[in-house]
């Protein structure tokens, strides 16, 4: 049987079109004529707040879905790491030597994508934050290999536009911090971390904070340059104080290239969710 309950009545778009077609007099012109899904005003209104975060949350979700996009590749790391061409004008020494980590990016995104491609290409997608730096050189080795890649934009202070090798159909911007991260994490098959600052801290610990707590399910996370994450990070230390448990320390390996990346990848034992937090006490309410 058919199902006209999407034709039964007008639609939002025909009746948004036919009220700007409205006399203008004093009554049409005040706010509160305008149709409340239509008026810009009235959605940015701090009441609003729990509407927009579930747009932010179902839009991108929608159009995802509609691409049959299954899963996902993410790739975090530094906008401020340069491609090897521009290595002469970084702002430090460091951030030079580092650039090696955008062909690195590079070159896994494009071989990741090849292997997607060479199924349906709905699955390993690689997604990253849509600006420049690492998150432009896995656009663009998803892009040189032929296939689609996922950018998620934030909006920040200063200028911030997507890089120009995101799929455009699948470049979206948020407000909300918090449900970009969402979005980074719920089709997640992989994480791979490249060097980078605040920003790939805070992606980076956030999903083993997940993982560590049985909230998500145990993924291979992946952290590029090892020699760079134990100068940022002393895991060992934290092991060592007791504020994570030993075990913690296998939610993550360490990688330097892009093959061995895929080697561990696919040697990555499924494990699903963790049932209980190693080190932590049940008899203290933890």
């Amino acid at each position: 049987m058919k199902d006209d309950r999407n034709t039964r009545f007008r639609d939002a778009h025909t009746d948004r079109a036919t009220a700007e077609q409205i006399p203008d007099t004093p009554q049409t012109r005040a706010p509160a004529y305008r149709l409340a899904f239509a008026d810009d005003d009235f959605l940015c209104r701090e009441e609003l707040r729990p509407v927009r975060l579930q747009l932010e949350l179902l839009k991108p979700e929608m159009a995802l879905a509609e691409e049959g996009i299954t899963s996902t590749v993410v790739l975090f790391g530094g906008a401020r790491i340069p491609a090897p061409a521009s290595r002469d004008e970084a702002r430090t020494e460091t951030l030079s030597d580092l650039s090696r980590y955008y062909d690195e990016a590079r070159r896994f995104a494009r071989l990741m994508t090849e292997r997607s491609l060479e199924s349906d290409g709905r699955r390993h997608v690689i997604v990253t934050g849509g600006g420049p730096g690492v998150m432009e050189a896995g656009n663009r080795g998803a892009h040189e290999a032929g296939g689609r890649s996922i950018g998620l934009n934030i909006v920040l202070p200063h200028e911030q536009a997507p890089n120009a090798y995101v799929t455009p159909g699948l470049c979206f911007n948020f407000h909300y911090f918090a449900i970009r991260k969402m979005h980074f994490l719920m089709r997640a098959r992989a994480l791979c971390v490249f060097p980078g600052g605040f920003g790939t801290l805070d992606e980076l610990f956030e999903a083993l904070t997940l993982i560590q707590t049985g909230r998500m399910e145990r993924i291979p996370v992946l952290l590029f340059g090892r020699a760079f994450w134990e100068r940022i990070v002393n895991f060992e230390a934290l092991a060592e104080a007791g504020t994570i448990s030993p075990d913690d320390l296998e939610l993550f390996a360490f990688v330097e290239t892009a093959e061995e990346a895929l080697e561990t990848i696919d040697t990555w034992p499924h494990r699903g969710k963790r049932t209980s937090v190693p080190g932590r006490n049940a008899a203290d309410g933890e």
